[in-house]
């Protein structure tokens, strides 16, 4: 799903609110996100997750075309770890 297509899936459940609004709404919860990860806190909301960072060594890998050794440099990469419920909601479907 796009941003844009959650937007829209909110505007029709919220009707008598307008468009931009929330927009508005969806930008700042996101850019929140965005802006606990890189100070490097975790940001927990109960019933869904946990979202953190961690960082990940720098390595030797490998160009699986040629075949050749690559350096990777030391970075810091998103985690989502999610909640027991979200995890039994997804596993009742099988």
């Amino acid at each position: 799903m796009l941003k844009s297509e959650l937007i829209q899936k909110l505007c029709h459940t919220f009707p008598n609110l307008l468009r931009s609004d929330l927009e508005r709404i969806v930008n700042i919860v996101f850019d929140e996100i965005t802006n606990i990860m890189i100070d490097k806190q975790k940001l927990q909301l109960r019933g869904f997750g946990t979202f953190s960072t961690k960082i990940r060594k720098a390595r030797a890998s490998r160009n699986p075309r040629t075949g050749e050794i690559i350096n990777t440099k030391k970075k810091i990469v998103p985690v989502f770890k999610m909640s027991k419920l979200i995890k039994l909601r997804l596993n009742k479907t099988i």
